[in-house]
């Protein structure tokens, strides 16, 4: 091959390659996000357990010690919906508790599948104010995983909680005296619940 052939040829080649690795980069991002597509529940409870991000409630093992309890209460409000084509009657069994920093406390909620087929929900939750969500903590929650319903099934959902103790040092919390738990059932791998997700992702 003379050398004036060899430029255009190596200018091929490095072109080709080039178009390769392009190829092969977009390949994987599509791999990948279709695999977080299916991984979007659990990371969304991973994180927000993790960061209390968006008002999202933290876990724990257990309460803390009985000496760590404060004197100063906060009175936590429940709330409760669905998504709109979820057939489920879903509420709290009470609308209120009063508690001190510190004290465990334990809620249950009431749901029932009205359908004449088993349903699996995932539950989406935070806490408002959404500066609170560092302090509220979950010790047992039916939140930590997917809830299958029978056909006109009817069960108590408990709710193991309390608010952290170190809020009471926080200036940011003076003002906190009520916060309020929420719960919004979805279908699990349902459109509406992949929706809720990307509206999470996107605040």
């Amino acid at each position: 091959m003379r050398p004036e052939e060899e430029g255009p040829r190596a200018d091929s080649d490095r072109s080709a390659q080039s178009n390769r690795r392009v190829l092969i980069g977009v390949v994987l991002a599509v791999a990948g996000m279709f695999g977080l597509s299916f991984a979007a529940v659990p990371l969304y409870g991973l994180f927000c357990r993790v960061t209390g991000y968006g008002g999202t409630t933290q876990v724990s093992a257990k309460a803390p010690d009985v000496a760590r309890i404060l004197p100063r209460t906060v009175t936590i409000l429940f709330d409760a919906g669905t998504s709109r084509d979820m057939p489920w009657d879903f509420r709290p069994e009470q609308r209120s508790v009063t508690v001190h920093l510190g004290e465990q406390a334990l809620v249950s909620y009431h749901a029932e599948n009205r359908a004449d087929r088993q349903i699996t929900g995932t539950a989406i939750y935070n806490v408002t104010p959404l500066k609170a969500g560092v302090y509220f903590h979950k010790i047992e929650c039916f939140c930590f995983g997917e809830q299958a319903l029978a056909a006109r099934q009817s069960v108590s959902m408990p709710v193991l909680f309390y608010v952290d103790p170190a809020m009471d040092a926080d200036p940011d919390m003076e003002d906190v005296d009520t916060i309020t738990l929420s719960y919004t059932f979805f279908e699990a791998d349902s459109p509406a619940l992949e929706k809720a997700l990307e509206r999470f992702y996107n605040q």
